[in-house]
């Protein structure tokens, strides 16, 4: 509770504290970018599950709103619930024959997954508009309240990412999540106990496909123009990166590993081409040196200096 409280009260703060347009929206996209890690992270870190197209649900979610609102003048409001139900089902279908496969062969099927879904983008001009993108996608609206640009879209996504954490956290803490955790340390021992291992899996594989929707929904009508480089290959690294990164099975490594990811191309934008390159160099040196990711590391290191700190006085004394 305590987490939570701080946690508000940060957020809370930061938006009164930074009025600078573009620190902002930099915070607000690391916002989104934790939805996605958060995502994968129950599927990856939780339950074990290799991943490597999350970016295509990420797609399906902000072209779904984006294609309602534009084709049928629906409300954003009103496109969210479909665009997720939607989503949800379309990871649903690609989860039943995908989950049977497993290691190395799962992480190829999602890839393959997302490349399909990305191609789909790119080539159906008709409807998504192709590589030139789609435009005039409507903003979000709340009454007098417009989240354009400055703190409102700022409150309105790391609102997401709040409750994101506490519906994250109370799966953890749930039955559920025990039975995520047996499936990461042994899928055969977690059916030898009982569980349905093949629905478990489908269910966290659709979890982390609608929070990836979720992301989509936010990004599309904050921005209010998507085009299918945001939701290609590279783009399901960078997110697979920050699950590594921040650290598996850690909510608020998802957190850490998303601001890191966030920031790295703000402070070297000058090496935009290099991009892949950086991005697979900084995944290789955490799995040497933190290969339970900087959360885990930063903690380990903190425990490791009290105890020294508690032992310096005592062999001083002797």
């Amino acid at each position: 509770m305590l987490k939570r409280l701080i946690f508000i009260a940060v957020i809370v703060l930061t938006g009164q504290v930074v009025s600078n347009p573009y620190y902002l929206q930099v915070l607000t996209f690391i916002g989104i970018n934790t939805l996605l890690a958060l995502g994968l992270n129950m599927v990856m870190g939780y339950a074990g599950q290799i991943s490597l197209g999350h970016a295509a649900f990420y797609g399906l979610g902000a072209y779904t709103s984006s294609l309602l609102t534009i084709h049928l003048n629906w409300s954003p409001w009103l496109a969210l619930p479909f665009t997720l139900v939607f989503v949800g089902l379309i990871a649903f279908i690609v989860a039943l024959p995908m989950l049977r496969l497993s290691g190395y062969y799962l992480g190829m099927g999602t890839l393959a997954f997302g490349m399909i879904v990305f191609f789909i983008f790119l080539q159906w001009r008709s409807l998504t508009g192709g590589d030139s993108g789609l435009i005039g996608i409507p903003g979000l609206t709340l009454g007098p309240i417009s989240f354009e640009f400055g703190a409102p879209p700022f409150y309105l996504v790391w609102s997401a990412v709040f409750l994101s954490f506490v519906v994250c956290e109370r799966l953890i803490d749930s039955r559920i999540g025990r039975a995520l955790r047996s499936l990461h340390d042994s899928e055969k021992a977690s059916a030898a106990m009982g569980i349905n291992t093949s629905r478990l899996k489908v269910q966290v594989f659709v979890f982390g496909g609608v929070m990836a929707a979720l992301a989509g929904f936010l990004y599309a009508h904050l921005i209010t123009f998507i085009s299918p480089q945001t939701f290609d290959f590279l783009m399901s690294v960078k997110i697979v990166t920050m699950v590594v990164i921040g650290g598996m099975a850690s909510v608020w490594g998802s957190l850490l590993g998303a601001a890191l990811l966030t920031l790295l191309p703000e402070w070297l934008h000058v090496f935009a081409d290099y991009e892949m390159i950086i991005y697979g160099l900084t995944l290789v040196v955490i799995m040497i040196f933190l290969p339970q990711g900087l959360t885990r590391g930063l903690l380990d290191s903190y425990e490791h200096f009290r105890s020294r700190s508690k032992n310096l006085p005592k062999s001083h004394e002797s």
